[in-house]
């Protein structure tokens, strides 16, 4: 079982926004030699709404590959096409992916049932774990617990990233899935109360920028020392809000930029973090005795 703190990947790019391949290999190590407990490769933060697919394919099989089976790599194949999304998952299973993260569908607003038909489609044409990711704040979808409880019966999909913010909907889910049903915080700032309610960790944002530290407080939290956690948490809590104060992963590559490891590159529609937030994320990071 995938746990701990598993960092949603930013993917480093040159200034005109094409891949930077050498500091994604950097940004590997560091990681590994930090702790954190797996990689996320092209998530929300790691731009997947604006890499072409074999841009998107070609960053998995890279990190895959740096990872070299030290920690796991689980790549973010979602689309609002199931055809889409199942073409992608096949590409990671087939480049050495341990797992597959697929968003809910986005802009199209599927039914409850054209979610369980979607993600039961997927799972059954691809041979590889399976986790479910729920967002609302971004795809206008909301996936409720009833379906993630159909889908938890459903071959090869294996935990759900819980990302509304909401703590009565991650029990909610827990309830009807069962304690076997992994749950992942998808919200940084839920994260504590999420692993020691029994969550298995959190596919987070914050672990781009201090990864250490996240990995001891979800350890403390998933085994059940609460004071250890809250007292880390504490010193996490200015990332876990700053880090968006601009649309993910605005602040994020910025903060991971300011830390040395990535240029200032990012795609358009996005851009570089606005200078009046540069402060703000920079008390956050000095906070989280990252710089």
């Amino acid at each position: 079982m995938i746990q701990g703190s598993i960092v949603a990947l930013v993917t480093p790019m040159e200034t005109d926004g094409t891949v930077d391949e050498e500091r994604l290999i950097q940004l590997i190590e560091f990681h590994i030699d930090q702790n954190t407990d797996g990689i996320v490769a092209v998530g929300t933060t790691g731009e997947s709404a604006t890499l072409n697919e074999d841009e998107h394919c070609s960053v998995i099989r890279q990190i895959v590959e740096a990872v070299a089976g030290r920690i796991p790599v689980v790549a973010g194949t979602g689309a609002n096409s199931t055809r889409e999304a199942i073409d992608l998952t096949r590409k990671a299973k087939q480049v050495g992916a341990d797992a597959c993260l697929l968003v809910t569908p986005y802009y199209n607003k599927p039914t409850q049932e054209g979610l369980y038909q979607h993600y039961k489609t997927v799972a059954e044409a691809v041979d590889i774990p399976q986790i479910l990711y729920n967002v609302p704040g971004r795809t206008a979808c909301d996936m409720l617990a009833e379906t993630v409880a159909r889908l938890a019966s459903v071959k090869n999909i294996v935990g759900i990233k819980e990302a509304t913010g909401d703590l009565e909907r991650a029990m909610q889910i827990q309830s009807l899935c069962g304690p076997d049903f992994p749950i992942y915080s998808g919200d940084d700032v839920t994260t504590r109360e999420i692993c020691l309610m029994g969550g298995q960790g959190v596919i987070s944002v914050t672990s781009n920028v201090a990864p250490r530290l996240m990995h001891e407080m979800c350890a403390a939290a998933m085994a059940g020392d609460a004071v250890k956690a809250k007292e880390l948490d504490d010193q996490l809590l200015g990332l876990h809000n700053d880090l968006f104060i601009e649309s993910n992963p605005i602040p994020v590559k910025w903060a991971v930029s300011r830390m040395g490891f990535i240029k200032k590159g990012i795609r358009l529609p996005l851009t570089w973090l606005s200078k009046q937030y540069h402060g703000t994320v920079t008390e956050a990071m000095e906070r989280a005795h990252v710089l």
